[in-house]
C-alpha cells in the first residue's frame, strides 16, 4: 500500500515542480503528477521566460537554476513605438547586475526534475492519488479546475503569439528589444549567454495574420520580421521550428475549497508583453508554501480559510497586472491617428519621468516584493 500523501501536485511544470520542492523542505510528502512524455521526434519547446530577481533568488535557493548558457541576463532593454516613442531601461542605473533574466524553458525544466529526482520527500506519480491538500498546476487548460466547479473566466485576444529562436548576424549584447507596430508586440530575447548572438522571438500578432506568418518559408518570414527590427541586430535567420498559441487574459472565479487550491496558469493568465507570466505563477508557489509553513498547529492543510489567504494576498498582484497588460494592448491596438500620438507621446514622456521610471522597474524587477524570500535556507 503507498505511503499517505500530505499534498498531491496535479500539473509537473515549473510551477508544480518549484512547489513540490518547496513543500518537502518542509518535510511534507508530495505526489507530483507528471503528464505521460511525449513520443520521440516531438518538437522541442522554444519558448523562453523573462525570469526577475525574485524568481531567479527562489530558484537559485532550490538549486534548480539554469547554467549561463541557458539563463542570459538582460542589462538593457529598448522598447519603441510606432511613430517615434521609445522607452529605454538600463540595468546600470538600477544599480543591479541585470534587469531580468532569459531562461530556456527545457533546461530550466530539466534542472528541476533533477532536484525533484533527488528529493526523498517527493513522490512523482502517473495518476492523482488522495491527498490532504489537492494543488492545481495543470496550466490554462486544466481539467481538475472543472472537477471542482471552479469558472475560469477567459478574455480572449485577436492576437496569437508566434514563438520561434533566430540566429543573429550581431551579437544581442544582452539586450531585449520590444517593437509595437500595427497592433503587432515584437519582442527579441537575448539567449546563449553575455556573449551570445542568438534570440528568442515573441511576435503578437492579429489573428487574421497568424496562418499566414506561420505558413510562410522561412526566407520569407526572415524578411518580414527584417523590416520590423531593421539592423538592431543585423540579419536575421531561424534556427528553429515556429511554435504559436492563443492570447488570453483569464482568471478563476474561486482559487481554492476544501482540500484543493490553483496556483500558475491554472487560476490566472495575462498577456506576456511584459513577460511576467512565470514570475506570477513562481510567487504563487512561494506564497502558497510559506502559508502551509506558517499555519497554525491545529490547522489542516486543506483548510479552507488558511488557503484564502494565500487566494487574497495573490489576487490582488494578479489582478493588477492583468488590466495593466490589458491597458496596454487595447492602447497599442487601435490603429486611429489620435490614439497613436497619444501613446508615443506617453512613451516619451514615461522615459523622461525620472521617479515614476525608477519605480515601475523596480516592480518589474520584483523588488518591491518580498513574496519569495520567506528567509527560510
Amino acid at each position: 500500500m503507498p505511503a499517505p500523501l500530505d499534498v498531491c501536485i496535479r500539473g509537473a511544470g515549473i510551477v508544480g515542480r518549484t512547489l513540490a520542492l518547496l513543500l518537502a523542505r518542509d518535510r511534507l510528502r508530495v505526489g507530483l503528477v507528471e503528464a505521460p512524455v511525449p513520443r520521440s521526434g516531438a518538437q522541442s519547446d522554444v519558448r523562453a521566460y523573462a525570469l526577475n530577481a525574485a524568481s531567479r533568488e527562489l530558484l537559485l535557493r532550490l538549486r534548480a537554476w539554469p547554467d549561463e548558457q541557458h539563463a542570459t541576463p538582460v542589462r538593457a532593454m529598448d522598447v519603441r513605438g510606432d511613430e517615434g516613442g521609445r522607452v529605454q531601461f538600463d540595468a546600470a542605473a538600477e544599480s543591479a547586475p541585470a534587469l531580468a533574466w532569459i531562461v530556456e524553458v527545457e533546461p530550466l525544466l530539466a534542472r528541476l526534475a533533477e532536484a525533484v529526482r533527488y528529493q526523498p520527500q517527493v513522490e512523482v506519480l502517473s495518476e492523482a492519488r488522495p491527498a490532504a491538500l489537492t494543488v492545481v498546476c495543470e496550466g490554462r487548460a486544466s481539467a481538475t479546475r472543472a472537477e471542482f466547479g471552479v469558472d475560469f473566466q477567459v478574455t480572449s485576444y485577436p492576437q496569437r503569439a508566434i514563438a520561434a529562436r533566430l540566429d543573429c548576424e550581431k551579437p544581442h549584447g544582452q539586450v531585449a528589444r520590444q517593437w509595437f507596430t500595427d497592433g503587432d508586440v515584437t519582442a527579441l530575447l537575448p539567449l546563449g549567454g553575455a556573449q551570445g548572438n542568438s534570440v528568442a522571438l515573441v511576435w503578437s500578432v492579429q489573428e487574421p495574420r497568424a496562418d499566414e506568418l506561420l505558413a510562410l518559408p522561412a526566407a520569407e518570414f526572415e524578411a518580414r520580421l527584417q523590416v520590423i527590427t531593421g539592423d538592431a541586430v543585423g540579419k536575421l535567420t531561424l534556427s528553429s521550428e515556429r511554435a504559436a498559441w492563443p492570447l488570453q487574459r483569464a482568471l478563476a472565479d474561486r482559487w481554492c475549497g476544501p482540500g484543493w487550491v490553483l496556483a500558475g496558469d491554472a487560476a490566472h493568465n495575462v498577456h506576456p508583453l511584459a513577460g511576467q507570466g512565470l514570475n506570477l505563477g513562481l510567487a504563487d508557489a512561494a506564497l502558497l508554501a510559506q502559508v502551509l509553513h506558517e499555519r497554525e498547529y491545529w490547522r489542516e492543510l486543506g483548510d479552507t480559510r488558511l488557503l484564502r489567504r494565500y487566494e487574497r494576498a495573490r489576487k490582488g498582484d494578479v489582478l493588477a497586472l492583468g488590466w495593466t497588460t490589458d491597458g496596454l494592448q487595447q492602447l497599442f491596438a487601435q490603429p486611429a491617428e489620435a490614439f497613436s500620438l497619444l501613446r508615443n507621446w506617453g512613451m516619451r514622456g514615461f522615459d523622461r519621468s525620472g521617479p515614476l521610471k525608477h519605480w515601475a522597474v523596480r516592480q518589474a524587477m520584483g523588488g518591491a516584493s518580498n513574496l519569495l524570500r520567506t528567509g527560510r535556507p
